[in-house]
């Protein structure tokens, strides 16, 4: 994947809409293979069911790219993902991850990798979840 093709990729990532999500198959093959904390699943149309999930669990979901590596045949992304959950106060949440990406001989992407760590990131922002992992987190330290 040339710089250019990335400079798109990422400009997608970043303006991601309902309607965009549509658009999946342009970016990824069909027998992709896509992991992150909560999904495993290979086909691009898996992936766009993700996508479009998180619009469905969220209020402004919004990814923001912060770094990136890229090689021959791949690249790491750095991101921040900033959302309102639908329920509760509404506050803007952050989740910080990075993306390991692929690419087949087309460009792309055929393996895609998501890391983040979903107890710190996530579980304790939740209001009742969120005292709890917090209190096992203090409890672990002793």
């Amino acid at each position: 994947m040339t710089v250019q093709n990335l400079d798109d990729l990422v400009r997608w990532f970043e303006t991601l809409t309902p309607r965009s999500a549509q658009e999946v198959p342009r970016y990824y093959c069909a027998d992709a293979y896509f992991k992150d904390p909560f999904n495993e699943l290979r086909g691009a149309e898996g992936v766009q069911r993700v996508f479009v999930h998180m619009f469905e669990q969220v209020n402004e979901p919004k990814f923001c790219v912060t770094g990136r590596w890229q090689s021959e045949d791949g690249a790491m992304l750095l991101w921040d993902f900033t959302f309102r959950m639908k329920r509760g106060a509404g506050a803007l949440q952050t989740v910080r991850g990075a993306t390991h990406l692929r690419f087949a001989a087309d460009g792309r992407v055929n393996w895609h990798r998501d890391y983040w760590d979903a107890a710190e990131e996530l579980y304790e922002k939740l209001p009742l979840l969120g005292a709890l992992m917090r209190l096992l987190k203090r409890m672990a330290r002793g």
